[in-house]
């Protein structure tokens, strides 16, 4: 059962935060979207987890372009 939490804990440490930020856009627990990228990957056989990376690799993106600056100085 701890190997079990490591991994989980590992996972939400290291992961995209893909659901979270999904979940805050949406107005949505976190909880509720993750269970839906699971249940979506069981109809989908695994097609979700591509979508679930493409929108990872597009928030990664994002952040690295639009990044705020805190001032005006900072161009």
């Amino acid at each position: 059962m701890d190997f079990i939490n490591d991994v989980r804990h590992y996972f939400e440490r290291h992961g995209f935060a893909v659901s979270s930020r999904l979940a805050d856009r949406l107005g949505m627990r976190a909880l509720n979207v993750r269970l839906f990228f699971i249940y979506i990957s069981f109809v989908t056989v695994g097609l979700s987890f591509g979508l679930y990376l493409t929108i990872a690799f597009v928030l990664r993106l994002k952040d690295l372009v639009y990044t705020k600056r805190s001032s005006v100085f900072d161009l």
